[in-house]
């Protein structure tokens, strides 16, 4: 086994693909495979799946891929220490449910970071794909919540994929509606209340379902809905066509439209929103940083933190 065969298996968790990763290797596809194939055999276990879909980790593999990013920050400070190189970019990647506090702190965590050189990525996205990312080890750290309605069935999948679910805050449900729609005014919005103007809901593809909804409610019949991928186009959608969309409340004036305000949702309904990790991976520093910064944010926006 040799540190460079761990750096292939990282580098081919981090690109998804062995097409992909023998490309930022600059190494030859069958190579790479080759490379991965004899490791596999000297370790006597089965690090990655591999079907016409593409490759996957194994139980074995994520195990593997925990101690080879080990051992590849130690040689890294090892390197640091004693051949003057440079250490290895800091890495870290979250993937979260669309909301507003998380880029926020995902902001502040790397202006705290003092380091010359990192690769950070922030994916808002289905929730599903948050659920795969952080299984299959391309997240460090996925955000969703959970509520009475879906709490069953996103449980099972999480335990099913050996991710672990950890509450940060729970939030009594708000409204996102433009200001100048009618109902801006209003301590307290009902669905009533709501029924003439757009529904708007974040699409969870074909494999998506009212379990994985962003949404915590939703209308019992909706004359007008709209299905959007992105929390840029919700946003203007709410401002142009007077919609509206359901939300934990925490806004924040530099991250959204001044035109845009929250109100409380007549409902029983909360969202417990919290992170979710692989039980099998250690989260890096700027992870645990980012962590920090998320508690921070959401404290400074009035919520109670869940210990």
């Amino acid at each position: 086994m040799t540190l460079l065969q761990l750096k292939y298996i990282v580098k081919i968790v981090e690109c998804g693909s062995m097409n992909e990763a023998s490309h930022e290797l600059y190494v030859s596809q069958p190579a790479l495979s080759s490379s991965v194939k004899e490791l596999e055999k000297e370790l006597g276990i089965e690090i990655f799946t591999r079907s016409s879909q593409g490759i996957a980790l194994t139980v074995d593999g994520a195990e593997f891929l925990t101690y080879a990013r080990q051992v590849l920050d130690q040689a890294s400070l090892l390197e640091e220490r004693y051949k003057n190189a440079k250490p290895r970019k800091q890495l870290c990647t979250v993937s979260t449910q669309h909301y507003m506090f998380a880029v926020e702190a995902f902001v502040e965590m790397i202006n705290s970071i003092r380091s010359d050189e990192y690769e950070f990525t922030i994916r808002e996205t289905r929730t599903r794909d948050i659920i795969d990312s952080v299984a299959n080890m391309r997240s460090d750290l996925g955000i969703i919540y959970l509520s009475d309605f879906n709490k069953d069935v996103i449980g099972k999948l999480l335990r099913e994929k050996h991710l672990e679910f950890h509450p940060l805050f729970r939030a009594p449900l708000h409204v996102f509606i433009s200001r100048d729609n009618p109902l801006a005014m209003k301590k307290l919005i009902t669905m009533k209340d709501l029924k003439p103007f757009p529904f708007i809901q974040y699409e969870q593809g074909e494999d998506g379902s009212f379990y994985f909804a962003e949404e915590a409610v939703w209308p019992d019949y909706s004359p007008k809905q709209i299905n959007v991928t992105d929390r840029a186009t919700i946003l203007n959608f709410i401002i142009g066509l007077n919609g509206y969309t359901v939300c934990t409340g925490i806004d924040n004036g530099d991250l959204n439209n001044e035109k845009i305000v929250t109100v409380p949702l007549d409902s029983d309904e909360t969202m417990l929103v919290g992170w979710i990790t692989n039980e099998r991976a250690k989260l890096s520093t700027a992870a645990e940083s980012y962590l920090e910064k998320l508690k921070s944010v959401v404290t400074d926006h009035g919520y109670n933190l869940i210990d």
